[in-house]
This record gives C-alpha cells, structure tokens and sequence, in this order.
C-alpha cells in the first residue's frame, strides 16, 4: 500500500489494514492467545498474540495521546515521557504491561475502540493539519499517525499469519 499523503488515504491505509488484522486476529484460539511462542518486539525475546494486541492498543493510545497533547497546546514528549526512540523495546513492554489484566476478548475489543477513535480524531482534521507541515522533527502528523497505526497493523497481521502457519 503507498504511503498516504492526505486525510482520505490515512483513513483508508488504517482501516484496510486493521480489517484484514482483525480477520486473522480472529483466528488465534482464545485458548493459545498468551502462549509467549512469537518473535518478540525485543531481540531474543518472545511473546504472545495478546502482547502483539497489547502493543497496538499502546501506540494507538500514545498517539491518541500525542494528539490531545498538541490540540491544547502541551508540549509533546515523543514517543513518550520516561523513552527515547532507541527504547521501543522497553516501551512495548510498557504496553504488555498496561494490558496484564484483560482477556483476549477485551483485548481485541479495546483495539477495535481504540483504532475507532483514532479514525475520529483524524475525520475531525484538515488535510493541511496532518500533511501541511512538520509536526516532529521532518514528519508530518499523517505520516507520524501512519507510523504508528497502519505500518504496526501491518506488520503486526505478518507475524499473526506467519504464527498461525507454524502453530498448524
């Protein structure tokens, strides 16, 4: 899928990979969701298909949080307070941790709810907002939404798929 250069092509890129996600999402047996068998988000490490979902709802969340942040003019701390960019493993076991308490259902339900309001608060927004200039660093709010929604979406339906092969 092309990179999105406008508020239409960011909706479309997160819900065409999103639904596809939830499609094989779905077919993880409730009973085998917090079998650690994947390659985890840090060298050498595993993890479960409920940390793969723990970790969409985090980034989903952060950016959510990002955005409030910047519509009532606070300062943005990226990717978040207490993580530098070279961090991202810790941070996802952030996000493993936030969700330590929900079942797999309430996972995926949380994830649907999540990506939901991230469409929102994208519909709500001009293109000129999200791709007219620089909001971190050389990116623009769209691509630094993409990062953080589509391209996980993506990569993380890659590693259910490839777990669902080798798990028969």
């Amino acid at each position: 899928m092309a990179v999105p250069t406008d508020k239409a092509e960011l909706l479309t890129a997160i819900e065409t990979t999103f639904d596809k996600l939830m499609v094989d999402l779905a077919r993880v047996p409730e009973e085998r969701a917090f079998e650690p068998s994947m390659e985890g988000h840090v060298a050498g490490t595993q993890m479960s298909p409920a940390d793969l979902a723990a970790y969409l709802i985090g980034w989903n969340e952060l950016v959510l949080k990002w955005l409030d942040l910047d519509d009532n003019a606070q300062t943005v701390t990226f990717p978040e307070i207490g993580f530098k960019w070279n961090q991202l493993g810790a941070l996802a076991q952030k996000f493993y941790a936030d969700c330590a308490g929900l079942a797999w259902a309430e996972r995926l339900a949380r994830l649907t709810t999540v990506k939901q309001q991230l469409s929102r608060t994208i519909s709500q927004r001009t293109d000129a907002e999200l791709y007219g200039a620089a909001w971190h660093g050389k990116w623009t709010k769209g691509r630094m939404i993409q990062f953080n929604s589509s391209s996980p979406y993506t990569n993380a339906r890659g590693r259910i798929r490839k777990w669902l092969k080798t798990q028969g």
